[in-house]
Formats: structure tokens, sequence, C-alpha cells
């Protein structure tokens, strides 16, 4: 019974590992997303030679180009600094789950000799 116990744990303890993964692969790929948007509106801004807005929340506020400029590159590199903080953190976690994977699988063959 023992055995079970401890089986099942190893067993809730992979899943919940490959679930913060696929937490982390989310966010990272949300992040992805807003950096191609602020790529794509300097790419814009270059283009531009009119009036420039940006989005404040749910408004646009009206904005000289140097303003503008400045904001798209300050979240551009906040953004590519969480992408690298996230990055190093799915390294982890995917060595992590594929221990467990082993140690588990390693487990299962041994319960599974064990019950014969």
């Amino acid at each position: 019974m023992k055995k079970d116990n401890d089986l099942n744990k190893e067993l809730l303890e992979y899943e919940n590992l490959e679930k913060q993964l696929e937490v982390v692969l989310i966010q990272k790929h949300q992040l992805q997303l807003q950096l191609n948007e602020i790529k794509h509106a300097m790419d814009e801004l270059k283009k531009t030679h009119g009036e420039v807005y940006r989005s404040t929340g749910s408004i646009m506020v009206k904005s000289n180009r140097e303003e503008a400029d400045k904001d798209l590159k300050d979240r551009k590199e906040l953004i590519e600094m969480r992408l690298a903080g996230l990055a190093k953190s799915e390294e982890k976690m995917r060595t992590t789950v594929v221990e467990a994977q082993k140690s588990l699988q390693q487990r299962m063959k041994e319960y599974g000799q064990g019950s014969s």
C-alpha cells in the first residue's frame, strides 16, 4: 500500500510540474505576441510623418514622435528582459520534468515487477 501511495504522490508531482511548465510556455507566448506588436508599432512609427497617438489604458493620447518612440523602446526592453527570465525558467523546468519523468518510469517499472 505504501508503494501505491508513493507512486501516486510522484505521479501527482509530475503532473503538477507539467502544468507549471505549460503556464510558463503560455506566458512566454503572450509576451512574444506583445513584443511582435511593439516591433510592428515601431516600424509604423518610422513610416509615419503626421500626428502620433499612443494608447494609454483605454484611450488614445496625442504624443510627439520622440515620446512615443521612447515608450515603445522601454516597453520592448522590459518584455525582452521578462522573456529572458521565462526562458531560463522554462529551461530549468524542462530539465526537472525530464528527470521526474525518468524517475517515474523507473518507479512504474519496479512497481510492475514487484506486483507480478
